[in-house]
Protein backbone atom coordinates (compact mmCIF):
# COMPACT_ATOMS: atom_id res chain seq x y z
CA UNK A 1 0.00 0.00 0.00
CA UNK A 2 2.57 2.53 0.71
CA UNK A 3 3.95 1.77 -2.56
CA UNK A 4 1.10 2.50 -3.99
CA UNK A 5 0.59 6.20 -2.07
CA UNK A 6 4.30 7.04 -3.25
CA UNK A 7 3.46 5.92 -6.72
CA UNK A 8 0.05 8.18 -6.57
CA UNK A 9 2.18 10.99 -5.12
CA UNK A 10 3.99 11.03 -7.67
CA UNK A 11 1.98 11.52 -10.61
CA UNK A 12 1.06 14.94 -9.01
CA UNK A 13 2.81 17.87 -10.84
CA UNK A 14 2.87 21.69 -9.26
CA UNK A 15 -0.45 22.91 -9.95
CA UNK A 16 -2.12 26.12 -8.73
CA UNK A 17 -5.58 26.54 -7.29
CA UNK A 18 -8.64 26.46 -8.32
CA UNK A 19 -9.82 29.15 -9.90
CA UNK A 20 -13.20 30.77 -11.02
CA UNK A 21 -13.83 31.55 -14.70
CA UNK A 22 -17.05 33.02 -14.50
CA UNK A 23 -20.66 31.03 -15.34
CA UNK A 24 -20.19 28.26 -13.29
CA UNK A 25 -16.82 27.14 -15.34
CA UNK A 26 -13.48 26.67 -13.30
CA UNK A 27 -10.04 26.06 -13.81
CA UNK A 28 -6.74 24.32 -12.36
CA UNK A 29 -3.45 25.80 -14.03
CA UNK A 30 -0.72 22.75 -13.83
CA UNK A 31 2.03 21.24 -15.47
CA UNK A 32 3.70 17.87 -16.38
CA UNK A 33 7.07 16.48 -17.44
CA UNK A 34 6.94 15.17 -21.09
CA UNK A 35 11.13 14.06 -20.41
CA UNK A 36 13.59 14.40 -17.83
CA UNK A 37 14.54 17.97 -18.72
CA UNK A 38 11.14 19.73 -19.81
CA UNK A 39 7.69 20.25 -17.58
CA UNK A 40 5.47 22.03 -19.41
CA UNK A 41 1.98 23.90 -18.65
CA UNK A 42 -1.25 21.93 -18.61
CA UNK A 43 -4.50 22.72 -17.64
CA UNK A 44 -8.33 21.57 -16.67
CA UNK A 45 -11.48 22.88 -16.52
CA UNK A 46 -14.20 22.35 -14.35
CA UNK A 47 -17.94 22.64 -15.53
CA UNK A 48 -20.55 22.74 -13.29
CA UNK A 49 -23.82 22.17 -14.17
CA UNK A 50 -26.61 22.21 -10.91
CA UNK A 51 -24.77 19.90 -8.24
CA UNK A 52 -22.83 17.87 -11.06
CA UNK A 53 -18.95 18.33 -12.01
CA UNK A 54 -17.40 17.74 -15.69
CA UNK A 55 -13.79 17.84 -15.98
CA UNK A 56 -12.28 18.35 -18.99
CA UNK A 57 -8.40 17.67 -20.02
CA UNK A 58 -8.43 16.25 -16.15
CA UNK A 59 -5.17 16.45 -13.81
CA UNK A 60 -4.63 15.23 -10.45
CA UNK A 61 -4.69 17.57 -7.54
CA UNK A 62 -2.75 17.44 -4.04
CA UNK A 63 -5.11 16.37 -1.61
CA UNK A 64 -6.36 19.75 -0.28
CA UNK A 65 -7.43 21.11 -3.84
CA UNK A 66 -9.21 17.73 -4.45
CA UNK A 67 -11.31 18.49 -1.05
CA UNK A 68 -12.22 21.78 -2.68
CA UNK A 69 -12.73 20.37 -5.74
CA UNK A 70 -15.37 17.90 -4.02
CA UNK A 71 -16.64 21.57 -2.45
CA UNK A 72 -17.95 22.18 -5.64
CA UNK A 73 -19.84 19.66 -6.40
CA UNK A 74 -19.73 15.51 -7.31
CA UNK A 75 -17.71 14.82 -10.18
CA UNK A 76 -19.94 13.35 -12.78
CA UNK A 77 -18.09 13.47 -15.78
CA UNK A 78 -14.21 12.84 -16.98
CA UNK A 79 -13.89 14.21 -20.49
CA UNK A 80 -10.88 13.54 -22.48
CA UNK A 81 -10.47 16.14 -25.66
CA UNK A 82 -7.06 14.90 -27.04
CA UNK A 83 -5.63 11.94 -27.74
CA UNK A 84 -2.54 12.63 -26.40
CA UNK A 85 -3.70 13.43 -22.84
CA UNK A 86 -5.27 10.87 -20.11
CA UNK A 87 -2.54 10.29 -17.49
CA UNK A 88 -4.57 10.86 -15.17
CA UNK A 89 -8.29 10.26 -16.33
CA UNK A 90 -7.57 6.43 -14.76
CA UNK A 91 -7.27 7.94 -11.08
CA UNK A 92 -11.07 10.06 -11.41
CA UNK A 93 -12.96 7.63 -13.19
CA UNK A 94 -11.69 5.24 -10.47
CA UNK A 95 -11.78 7.27 -7.33
CA UNK A 96 -15.08 8.77 -8.36
CA UNK A 97 -16.92 6.19 -10.62
CA UNK A 98 -17.49 8.84 -12.82
CA UNK A 99 -18.54 8.64 -16.65
CA UNK A 100 -15.67 8.42 -19.38
CA UNK A 101 -16.13 10.62 -22.66
CA UNK A 102 -13.88 10.31 -25.56
CA UNK A 103 -13.53 9.86 -29.01
CA UNK A 104 -12.66 5.77 -29.74
CA UNK A 105 -9.53 4.72 -31.46
CA UNK A 106 -7.12 6.77 -29.79
CA UNK A 107 -3.92 4.60 -29.78
CA UNK A 108 -1.52 6.88 -26.97
CA UNK A 109 -3.91 6.35 -24.35
CA UNK A 110 -6.34 3.15 -23.62
CA UNK A 111 -7.35 3.43 -20.68
CA UNK A 112 -9.93 3.48 -19.00
CA UNK A 113 -12.78 2.59 -20.77
CA UNK A 114 -15.45 4.81 -22.80
CA UNK A 115 -18.46 5.01 -21.16
CA UNK A 116 -19.47 7.27 -23.66
CA UNK A 117 -18.24 8.18 -26.82
CA UNK A 118 -17.99 11.68 -27.97
CA UNK A 119 -20.22 12.19 -30.89
CA UNK A 120 -22.37 9.33 -30.39
CA UNK A 121 -26.59 11.30 -30.64
CA UNK A 122 -25.31 14.11 -30.07
CA UNK A 123 -24.58 13.49 -26.21
CA UNK A 124 -22.72 16.00 -23.95
CA UNK A 125 -22.19 16.32 -20.43
CA UNK A 126 -24.26 19.10 -19.90
CA UNK A 127 -27.18 20.53 -21.77
CA UNK A 128 -25.56 23.80 -22.95
CA UNK A 129 -22.83 22.91 -24.39
CA UNK A 130 -21.77 20.94 -27.98
CA UNK A 131 -18.56 18.41 -29.00
CA UNK A 132 -16.51 19.93 -32.42
CA UNK A 133 -14.85 16.95 -33.86
CA UNK A 134 -11.82 17.16 -36.12
CA UNK A 135 -12.20 15.32 -39.14
CA UNK A 136 -9.02 13.39 -40.76
CA UNK A 137 -6.26 13.73 -37.74
CA UNK A 138 -4.27 10.34 -37.27
CA UNK A 139 -5.71 10.22 -34.23
CA UNK A 140 -8.77 11.53 -32.22
CA UNK A 141 -9.05 15.10 -31.42
CA UNK A 142 -12.29 17.46 -30.43
CA UNK A 143 -13.32 20.74 -28.93
CA UNK A 144 -16.07 21.60 -26.10
CA UNK A 145 -18.27 24.48 -26.54
CA UNK A 146 -20.30 26.07 -23.89
CA UNK A 147 -22.89 27.74 -24.76
CA UNK A 148 -22.80 30.32 -21.61
CA UNK A 149 -22.11 34.25 -22.06
CA UNK A 150 -20.91 35.17 -25.40
CA UNK A 151 -19.41 31.23 -25.84
CA UNK A 152 -16.11 29.58 -24.43
CA UNK A 153 -14.27 27.13 -26.47
CA UNK A 154 -12.23 24.35 -24.45
CA UNK A 155 -9.66 22.83 -26.29
CA UNK A 156 -6.84 19.89 -25.89
CA UNK A 157 -3.46 20.37 -28.29
CA UNK A 158 -4.90 21.61 -31.51
CA UNK A 159 -5.76 25.06 -30.33
CA UNK A 160 -2.78 26.86 -27.35
CA UNK A 161 -2.89 30.09 -26.06
CA UNK A 162 -0.28 31.63 -24.01
CA UNK A 163 -0.46 34.55 -21.95
CA UNK A 164 2.33 33.67 -20.12
CA UNK A 165 4.82 30.58 -19.55
CA UNK A 166 4.33 29.89 -15.99
CA UNK A 167 4.37 26.41 -14.55
CA UNK A 168 6.64 26.05 -17.59
CA UNK A 169 10.27 25.20 -15.98
CA UNK A 170 13.10 27.48 -17.18
CA UNK A 171 14.10 24.92 -19.70
CA UNK A 172 10.83 24.83 -21.46
CA UNK A 173 10.74 28.97 -21.01
CA UNK A 174 13.83 29.01 -23.05
CA UNK A 175 13.35 26.60 -25.70
CA UNK A 176 9.20 27.14 -26.48
CA UNK A 177 9.43 30.26 -28.16
CA UNK A 178 12.24 28.59 -30.78
CA UNK A 179 9.73 25.46 -31.25
CA UNK A 180 6.78 27.46 -32.34
CA UNK A 181 5.10 28.23 -28.79
CA UNK A 182 5.17 32.48 -29.09
CA UNK A 183 3.28 34.36 -26.17
CA UNK A 184 -0.25 34.17 -28.34
CA UNK A 185 -2.88 32.05 -29.57
CA UNK A 186 -1.65 29.31 -32.05
CA UNK A 187 -2.29 25.99 -33.61
CA UNK A 188 -0.11 23.51 -31.84
CA UNK A 189 2.76 23.16 -34.04
CA UNK A 190 3.82 19.75 -32.61
CA UNK A 191 0.24 18.78 -32.45
CA UNK A 192 -0.35 20.09 -36.28
CA UNK A 193 2.75 18.10 -37.58
CA UNK A 194 1.90 14.26 -35.67
CA UNK A 195 -1.75 14.90 -36.30
CA UNK A 196 -1.81 15.62 -40.03
CA UNK A 197 -1.99 12.80 -42.83
CA UNK A 198 1.06 12.64 -45.42
CA UNK A 199 0.14 15.23 -48.48
CA UNK A 200 -2.76 16.96 -46.48
CA UNK A 201 -4.04 19.54 -44.99
CA UNK A 202 -6.04 20.14 -41.69
CA UNK A 203 -6.46 24.15 -42.35
CA UNK A 204 -10.52 23.17 -43.59
CA UNK A 205 -11.18 21.93 -40.49
CA UNK A 206 -10.11 24.97 -38.14
CA UNK A 207 -11.98 26.95 -40.82
CA UNK A 208 -14.78 24.83 -39.90
CA UNK A 209 -13.87 25.02 -36.17
CA UNK A 210 -14.26 29.13 -36.75
CA UNK A 211 -18.06 28.40 -37.52
CA UNK A 212 -18.58 28.46 -34.01
CA UNK A 213 -19.43 30.82 -31.57
CA UNK A 214 -16.87 31.80 -28.72
CA UNK A 215 -15.44 34.44 -27.46
CA UNK A 216 -13.47 32.91 -24.25
CA UNK A 217 -10.80 29.88 -24.85
CA UNK A 218 -9.28 27.53 -22.17
CA UNK A 219 -6.83 25.06 -23.84
CA UNK A 220 -5.13 22.26 -22.05
CA UNK A 221 -1.61 24.20 -22.52
CA UNK A 222 -1.08 27.98 -21.44
CA UNK A 223 -3.03 30.43 -20.10
CA UNK A 224 -6.87 31.71 -20.25
CA UNK A 225 -7.97 33.97 -22.75
CA UNK A 226 -10.57 36.12 -21.22
CA UNK A 227 -11.75 37.64 -24.19
CA UNK A 228 -11.36 38.42 -28.35
CA UNK A 229 -10.72 34.31 -28.56
CA UNK A 230 -12.85 34.29 -31.78
CA UNK A 231 -10.53 36.87 -33.41
CA UNK A 232 -7.61 35.35 -32.13
CA UNK A 233 -8.15 31.85 -33.24
CA UNK A 234 -8.88 33.14 -36.75
CA UNK A 235 -5.10 34.94 -36.69
CA UNK A 236 -3.59 31.75 -35.43
CA UNK A 237 -5.05 29.36 -38.37
CA UNK A 238 -4.46 32.05 -41.10
CA UNK A 239 -0.65 31.97 -39.42
CA UNK A 240 -0.60 28.12 -39.13
CA UNK A 241 -1.21 27.75 -42.93
CA UNK A 242 -0.18 31.05 -45.01
CA UNK A 243 2.99 29.06 -46.04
Amino acid sequence: AGARNSLTILMIYPHGDIESLGADIFAVRGSIRINLLMRISRNMGIVRDGSELTLVNPIQLRPETERKLTQLGEVKNIVRLGAFHGVDDPYYVKKFAAQFWSQPNGKTYTEPLIDIEIGMGGLTPTPDSEFFEFRGTKEPECALLLKRGRGVLLTCDAIQNYGDYSFNNWLAKVVMPRMGFSKTTIVGPIWLKLMTPENESLESEFLRLLELKFDKLLSAHGTFLEQGAHEAVQVAVRSAFSS
